[in-house]
């Protein structure tokens, strides 16, 4: 166990050293939000704890890496949904979930990207129902750069303010706080809808 971590502590050592962090936090985050359903945050959380004074320039790549993940999910919806787009639905079993997004979705389209991009929701199903309603592409990036700024600069500033404290707190309240932020997101947007 000891030299499992010895060699997790140098991989570790040889990537915040490295030039090219950044690059691989945009990659990370590009393919998180295409491909990879697992929560960038796992990462993110670790890296902003040893790299406390670069959190504006880790949260910016991965807010980069998202939107431009984000426009490869727009584009896929657009123009490849019937092949591409539904063959990524399946394989994720969002089916059920693609189906009421997009109900929801043709009436408050830009209240729905909002609360996917904040929410533990996959974001994956927000780009594809956008980009195979036709969506406007413009109002489409505005959204995800609005939700997934909150999360990924929110982010980095609990961590940038509290530290370690913040790695113990989401691993004890991670299911409480994604059911929160799922709750808050419904009443908003209940409450844009209703308005």
């Amino acid at each position: 166990m000891k030299v499992d971590d010895a060699r997790a502590n140098r991989w570790l050592a040889r990537i915040l050293e490295s030039n090219h962090l950044l690059w691989m936090i945009f990659v990370a985050s590009l393919l998180e939000s295409i491909i990879i359903p697992i929560p960038l945050e796992l990462v993110l959380i670790p890296l902003l704890i040893h790299e406390r004074e670069r959190w504006f320039a880790i949260a910016t790549a991965t807010l980069a890496g998202c939107l431009v993940g984000a426009t490869i999910g727009y584009n896929l919806g657009l123009f490849f949904f019937d092949t591409g787009g539904q063959w990524l639905i399946d394989y994720f079993g969002y089916q059920q979930a693609f189906s009421e997004f997009t109900a929801d979705f043709k009436e408050n389209g830009f209240a729905t990207l909002l609360l996917v991009g904040i929410t533990p929701i996959p974001f994956q199903v927000g780009m594809l129902a956008a980009g195979s309603t036709e969506y406007p592409y413009l109002l489409f990036l505005a959204a995800a750069f609005i939700a997934r700024g909150v999360r990924y600069y929110g982010l980095a500033l609990l961590v940038y303010w509290l530290g370690e404290r913040v790695l113990g707190w989401w691993q004890r309240h991670q299911n409480r706080l994604g059911l929160g932020v799922l709750v808050a997101g419904v009443a908003i947007y209940l409450i844009v809808v209703l308005s």
